[in-house]
């Protein structure tokens, strides 16, 4: 069987193999200074700069975001981008007070959404074996499979905008309801969570809130 302009699912998987093999001998691991960036010093922001993000900063990311791993490569999630003040009075509606300063400040929101007809793709993201027949007449699974990855592409998100030198800010504060209505009500797709994006005005930050130690919350059997 021949696939992917004409080469071989052997080749294929050979050259996967290899660009594994070859990043690996490029870099083993981030360095220390990478690690905090991203996670272990990072910050949810509540204050921004006016500093714009770029359109094509907005593509960088998403391309970075797609990269990450799925279920069967599912990929539900989907983005809107809000940056306009007529998308942004939109999107007002549905928060709750405390947070409508905080989106209107940033430079971008971002809307993590996903689609209930993910799985109509699988075709083209899952395309040398058919697992459609998993999730047709399957709605309560097909939802649980669409918001455990979608929520997991978020992350993946926000840690890839950190890595690219913006600042982050999630938000659950809002209707999700509003959300779907006011944006979704054509294509049907589903909000999960909100994320402010930009660059930070750290001088709104307070003391970072405690984490648990390893022994509390985790075993080794």
């Amino acid at each position: 069987m021949m696939a992917d302009g004409g080469r071989t699912p052997d080749t294929l998987r050979g050259d996967a193999q290899e660009a594994v093999r070859s990043l690996r001998s490029r870099i083993s691991r981030l360095s220390d200074d990478s690690i905090d960036l991203i996670l272990r010093d990072a910050r949810s922001h509540y204050a921004w700069t006016d500093k714009p993000v770029s359109d094509d900063m907005l593509k960088t990311l998403f391309e970075i975001t797609i990269q990450g791993p799925t279920s069967m490569n599912t990929c539900p999630a989907r983005f809107v981008f809000i940056r306009s003040e007529a998308a942004k009075d939109r999107l007002a509606k549905s928060l709750k007070a405390k947070n409508i300063d905080k989106m209107r400040a940033a430079p971008v929101t971002a809307i993590i959404a996903w689609d209930p007809l993910y799985w109509h793709r699988l075709d083209f993201l899952f395309p040398h074996d058919d697992r459609k027949p998993l999730f047709d007449g399957k709605e309560d699974y097909a939802q649980d499979t669409a918001y455990r990855n979608s929520t997991l592409q978020g992350a993946y998100f926000m840690i890839a905008a950190r890595a690219m030198g913006l600042d982050v800010g999630a938000m659950s504060g809002f209707s999700n309801a509003i959300v779907d209505e006011e944006f979704f009500s054509e294509n049907g797709w589903k909000s999960n969570f909100l994320c402010n994006l930009g660059y930070a005005d750290e001088t709104a930050l307070f003391q970072k809130l405690p984490r648990f130690e390893f022994d509390d919350v985790c075993e080794i059997m």
